[in-house]
């Protein structure tokens, strides 16, 4: 043991924070593109295109997270690409996030009454001016609890990323228990961090649920 807990490591430790909302940001958005084109390719009416969304979805749900990361910062190391640490966890989190938002959507453009649909084809919209202009934004608002939801598993899920060298909160919180192992109150602050950072949206989430919930009744 060298020393205790001082208040550079807590500022190191705070620092930390917005390396992981850096990367929970560009996970969500890169990973919202890609679910928004794995979602048009399963509602596709094409059955090859739907089929190939599924079996994207159904392969990525069933790897675990950790895999994707030693795949995309291991992998590619292999074939000469030295990838940083950041970019790794980035595409690793945006494939992972892309199958489940995809899935997500896709439930609730599905959830859609069908006389939206029908109503649309008797005005001569196309397909795509259906989704754009009557089925989506009807489906935002059910979407907005889940997504949330899933935004707050995706901040948690950067944890992940330290197991290949990238300093977010809890690679910080190892580096500094490492030097002056105080595994309890290192790890307490860690947790009360993440707590921090998903709680309120935790809330939110739950908060749009119910509003929903009760309109639907």
């Amino acid at each position: 043991m060298s020393g205790g807990f001082t208040s550079s490591h807590l500022v190191y430790l705070v620092q930390s924070i917005g390396w992981t909302l850096v990367l929970s940001a560009l996970a969500f958005v890169l990973g919202g593109i890609g679910g928004f084109v794995v979602m048009l390719a399963r509602i596709s009416p094409r059955t090859w295109l739907s089929r190939t969304a599924l079996v994207y979805i159904e392969a990525i749900q069933g790897i675990p997270l950790l895999i994707l990361l030693f795949i995309v910062y291991f992998g590619l190391s292999v074939y000469g690409y030295q990838v940083p640490a950041l970019v790794a966890a980035g595409l690793a989190l945006m494939v992972y996030s892309s199958a489940y938002l995809g899935d997500i959507w896709r439930g609730c453009i599905e959830a859609m009454p069908k006389p939206q649909w029908e109503a649309s084809e008797c005005l001569s919209l196309t397909r795509w001016q259906t989704l754009r202009l009557v089925i989506i934004p009807q489906a935002m608002r059910l979407a907005l609890p889940p997504t949330v939801g899933f935004l707050v598993q995706l901040i948690k899920m950067t944890s992940l990323a330290s197991v290949i060298g990238f300093i977010e909160l809890t690679r910080a919180g190892q580096i500094i228990n490492n030097s002056i192992f105080q595994p309890f109150l290192i790890f307490g602050l860690v947790g009360a961090f993440y707590f921090v950072l998903c709680y309120p949206l935790s809330r939110w989430s739950q908060s749009m649920e119910n509003k929903l919930n009760v309109s639907n009744r």
